[in-house]
């Protein structure tokens, strides 16, 4: 069932469109990803939807329908019920989020005040340590009576999850949950996000530019690049086969992890997708990302591509190039004679054990992307 349908939405900031014709829908109890590089318009989408628009932006166009009800139609009165109570939101910067001269408790109490219709201070202590508990943060009781500084980040984003989780919504929207945390703080929000996902039967929008967290997290992906969504796919069908050329130099750019096992003739130079992110107030007659893309036709710069559906995906592009069929091959891994994607087991054997194996085409994808992004550049 749908939960949350989101219909051609757009964003405007005086003459730029930072979101423009975004849509995409989520169901109960699933994770859908937005992904995207720092600039692309990911966080917005959440905001408009939200209603917490900074003051310059404004919504300019477009449906959010939660439950079957249009958000744009309710009074602020009624959306402040949904913004907490049905929708709740962990943002990207805890620290930044967090009251710095109330303790953490009130904080959360607060929240439960709110959205259980209690009077100030009539929200029940056990129940803010009983949230605090459910996020793993140990002796929840003391750390209940702490203000923000005497928390670490990990902790601090704890405290955030316990406050978005007080008013018992029915979707999660998880700004880069795990911003400026280390490595092993970072698994274990993202498996606790998870937990709580399962235990609640929450919905998840996780906002993201880890291709990491996606393939731990997701159910499936959408692509943001410019302030539209470029491609839709579930995650397993994007990781096998990323299908618009930003997504495929996505996984090109990504370090090969098991370079040091593999053999010299197939260790490639990192590829770097040219140029950045085109400003919020750029003109576009067609595809937003014609002048980084390698593969680019003389139509791409007039006309936008059109959506092509296909085996339960979407995305913008046309025509298909060398090396789009897959993952592996669109990332340059080395492919055989019939254009399959070599094993790492056979790319671990010295060079000469499988020469005779990879042919001549061995080589054939990383070569085309290195020749694309050679174009790009000029």
């Amino acid at each position: 069932m749908t939960l949350l349908a989101v219909r051609d939405l757009a964003v405007s900031i005086g003459a730029a469109r930072p979101v423009d014709g975004v849509s995409f829908e989520i169901a109960a109890g699933e994770t859908f990803a937005l992904l995207g590089e720092a600039g692309c318009g990911k966080s917005l989408p959440a905001l408009a939807l939200m209603r917490l628009l900074p003051e310059a932006a404004r919504h300019a166009g477009g449906s959010v329908r939660f439950a079957g009800t249009e958000l744009g139609g309710l009074t602020e009165a009624a959306m402040r019920a949904v913004r907490g109570g049905q929708i709740a939101m962990i943002f990207q910067e805890p620290g930044a989020s967090l009251n710095p001269v109330m303790t953490i408790g009130a904080q959360i109490a607060e929240a439960i005040n709110v959205h259980s219709g209690l009077h100030v201070g009539q929200a029940s202590p056990d129940r803010v340590v009983e949230l605090l508990a459910q996020v793993g943060i140990p002796d929840a009781a003391r750390r209940a009576t702490e203000y923000p500084f005497q928390m670490s980040g990990g902790m601090k984003q704890r405290a955030m999850i316990a406050m978005a989780l007080a008013g018992e919504p029915e979707l999660l929207i998880a700004d880069e949950p795990t911003t400026a945390l280390d490595v092993t703080i970072q698994a274990q929000v993202l498996d606790l996000l998870r937990a709580l996902q399962r235990q609640r039967g929450m919905a998840l929008l996780l906002i993201t530019h880890d291709l990491g967290v996606v393939a731990r997290m997701a159910d499936r992906v959408g692509v943001m690049y410019a302030g539209q969504l470029v491609e839709i796919a579930p995650r397993a069908a994007f990781f096998a086969a990323p299908g618009h050329p930003y997504s495929r130099r996505q996984f090109a750019a990504l370090p090969e992890t098991a370079s040091a096992g593999l053999a010299p003739s197939f260790r490639r130079r990192l590829l770097a997708i040219p140029g950045s992110v085109p400003a919020p107030d750029a003109r576009h007659a067609g595809c937003r990302f014609v002048e980084r893309c390698g593969e680019a036709l003389p139509i791409c710069r007039t006309q936008l591509p059109p959506w092509r559906a296909h085996a339960g995906r979407q995305d913008r592009r046309r025509g298909q190039s060398r090396g789009a069929g897959g993952g592996p091959v669109a990332a340059g891994w080395p492919v055989g004679r019939h254009g399959r994607p070599l094993p790492a087991r056979v790319l671990r054997r010295p060079a000469a054990a499988h020469r005779h194996r990879a042919g001549a085409g061995g080589e054939s994808a990383t070569a085309d992307l290195r020749r694309a992004d050679q174009r790009a550049r000029r």
